[in-house]
């Protein structure tokens, strides 16, 4: 499996490749009064309003450093009502994949609550890389935030 590597502070954390529909350089963000602090805002990708989720504020409440690898991950996010959404994801150092077999990432045993995402772990050389599970990045109110279902004609 080819998996997309980024950080958010030191840490290290992969993404399927098959979930990410491309890798965007920081772009214009029209920014959201009154929204969770881990969403940035609203991008526009091909004339679609996407929104846009900073993992970095998301996971250690800081927000995502300007750097020359941060980058908009552009994911198909599976949307529970069926289907998949477009979803961007801030995220820092996203410069390297990494080609793991899915077996090689074991339970970490430390799931919060709260980030039910953080997934199993697979150590190399450079340490230990965590597996992002993306159905599970956004809860029930983030959810239906981002996504609100379509009003009835």
């Amino acid at each position: 499996m080819l998996f997309l590597l980024f950080q958010l502070g030191t840490d290290r954390y992969a993404i399927d490749a098959r979930q990410v529909v491309e890798v965007l350089p920081p772009l214009a963000v029209k920014r959201i009064p009154l929204a969770p602090s881990s969403v940035a805002g609203l991008i526009d990708y091909h004339g679609l309003a996407v929104p846009l989720v900073d993992l970095g504020r998301m996971a250690t409440g800081r927000p995502a450093q300007s750097r020359l690898s941060t980058r908009i991950v552009l994911v198909d996010y599976p949307d529970p009502r069926g289907g998949s959404r477009l979803l961007g994801l801030l995220a820092e150092r996203v410069t390297e994949t990494l080609s793991r077999d899915a077996a090689d990432f074991q339970p970490s045993g430390l799931t919060p609550a709260d980030a039910r995402w953080l997934g199993p772990v697979a150590t190399d050389l450079q340490g230990l890389v965590q597996w992002v599970q993306l159905g599970d990045l956004l809860d029930e109110e983030l959810q239906a935030l981002l996504f609100p279902q379509a009003e009835p004609a």
